[in-house]
């Protein structure tokens, strides 16, 4: 699970947060959704198995980067910055997820939960909806989707740039080549944002191979044919 980097204080809500989150306030919103099963199967892959503490996103390093991109388009002062992570709650995980949620919401991220009822339960259509939800309202000065699921958020995201909004898709190059390769959208590797990571990824790929050649794990065990 990522590292929020916290503080010892208490998170407080914001003022206004119901309207905040419903999009009655009428500030652009330089708007960030993180895809938080989706980065943590594609980090999950490039380690072999679970992130310890160095290997985990620090998202108050993230959130530095966030309003840096808003200052850098708020020319006008009127663009205010808005970051969320979906999420999938596992029945039984509660009392194992709530630190990382709380302390999420300290460093001054909102945080859609949602109850993995099922195997194929997934938060795509709940960050599509909050992206409407901004793009018709308020008015969206950026976006910035961390995800690599191409399949669910290419073509919207697409839409959303031929408007002349900035859209920026965060992920791992290894599984984001739809990102990589368009052009009406920007690719930033998680890697490459300043301080997210406290030590470098151990990444090994195709495009980066040593000389004598390297190993490279499975994603699952082959038991899992049998499921």
């Amino acid at each position: 699970m990522s590292d929020p980097a916290t503080t010892p204080d208490a998170p407080t809500a914001p003022t206004g947060f119901a309207d905040t989150i419903g999009g009655q306030t009428g500030t652009r919103r330089m708007l960030l959704v993180w895809d938080a099963p989706n980065m943590d199967m594609g980090l999950g892959a490039i380690l072999g198995g679970r992130p310890t503490a160095a290997h985990r996103p620090r998202f108050d390093a993230l959130g530095r980067w966030l309003l840096q991109q808003t200052a850098d388009l708020a020319t006008d002062g009127l663009v205010e910055p808005e970051a969320t992570v979906f999420t999938n709650i596992v029945p039984g995980s509660a009392d194992v997820v709530r630190p990382w949620v709380d302390a999420l919401r300290n460093v001054g991220y909102a945080v859609f939960a949602k109850p993995k009822l099922a195997e194929d339960t997934d938060v795509d259509a709940d960050m599509l909806d909050h992206i409407e939800l901004r793009r018709h309202t308020v008015g969206l000065a950026g976006v910035v989707v961390a995800s690599a699921d191409g399949q669910a958020f290419r073509e919207p995201l697409g839409e959303i740039a031929a408007e002349g909004v900035p859209v920026t898709v965060i992920g791992f190059r290894e599984h984001a080549s739809w990102a990589l390769t368009a052009d009406d959208l920007r690719f930033i590797d998680l890697e490459d944002i300043p301080g997210v990571f406290r030590e470098p990824l151990p990444r090994i790929g195709l495009d980066s191979l040593p000389d004598d050649g390297a190993w490279l794990t499975p994603f699952r065990p082959l038991s899992a044919l049998l499921r």
